[in-house]
Parts: structure tokens; C-alpha cells; sequence
């Protein structure tokens, strides 16, 4: 499979929660981590997605948000991954962070330069990666 989404995470169907609209999936993936999706219950159907189905979620990167210091913060978005900088990459207006997980994964964050430079982004920090439910789209193969 090829997509412009940087964040691809493939595992299975550990849980579902059904709704009257939208549908709660949670995908057990690499590394023991769980990502949350929100899909309406017809694209739930349609997709096949039950407990134990395969399946993969995409988040594109401009959808993660960093945090340096998670102590004491909660959040209502469900995704949350602490990790370590891989590497910054700095640009004209924006920075992309790759950031290590757990199990050997990673997720990619597309933030504004202001942004990297004010949370002191080097690699080797320790960061969380964060995105909501709603911001990642499940697939499962044709």
C-alpha cells in the first residue's frame, strides 16, 4: 500500500464499541501499543471490522501534536504515545519530528518551526505524541 499519510499503523482489531452513528475501534498494533479510531457504524460494516480483523489506521503528520511534559496533563484525545526524538527536520516554515515508540514503531509530527524551537526539540528528548480519535482513518486490504 502507498499513501501520503507518514503514519501507518497496522495490527488487529483488539476491541469494538458501537454507536448509533460512529463506532469506537480500537487496533492492537506494534509494539503492544493501541491506537483508538472513530469510523461511522457504515463504514464499520462495510469494512468488516469485528474483533481479530486485520486492519491499519493513517494519521497524517500535520495531525499529531508534541507535548515534552505530559506530567499532570490529561487530555480528552485518546492517542497518546510517549517516545523518544528520532530526528528534526527543519524547513522554511515547518519541522518535521519523527518521533521512536515503544516495540520499534514510530510517528511523524509536522509542527511550525516557533513551535519546535519553544519545546526544545533535539533528538534523544523524550516527547508524546497526541491525536484524536477522529484523525485517523482505518482501512483494511482489499
Amino acid at each position: 500500500m502507498k499513501t501520503s499519510a507518514r503514519n501507518q499503523f497496522a495490527g488487529t482489531a483488539s476491541a469494538v464499541k458501537s454507536g448509533a452513528i460512529n463506532d469506537e475501534i480500537e487496533l492492537q498494533v506494534e509494539g503492544g501499543l493501541h491506537v483508538v479510531a472513530t469510523v461511522t457504524h457504515e463504514s464499520r460494516e462495510a469494512l468488516g471490522l469485528e474483533p481479530g480483523a486485520k486492519a491499519f489506521a493513517l494519521v497524517k503528520a500535520s495531525s499529531v501534536i508534541l507535548m515534552t511534559d505530559a506530567s499532570g496533563v490529561r487530555l480528552s484525545a485518546r492517542n497518546q504515545f510517549a517516545g523518544t526524538v528520532a530526528h528534526v527536520t527543519p524547513g522554511a516554515v515547518n519541522t518535521e519530528v519523527v518521533v521512536d515508540l515503544p516495540g520499534g514503531g514510530s510517528v511523524a509530527a509536522i509542527i511550525t518551526n516557533e513551535s519546535a524551537k519553544s519545546l526544545g526539540l533535539t533528538k534523544g528528548a523524550a516527547v508524546t505524541a497526541v491525536f484524536k480519535a477522529s484523525s485517523a482513518i482505518v482501512g483494511v486490504a482489499a
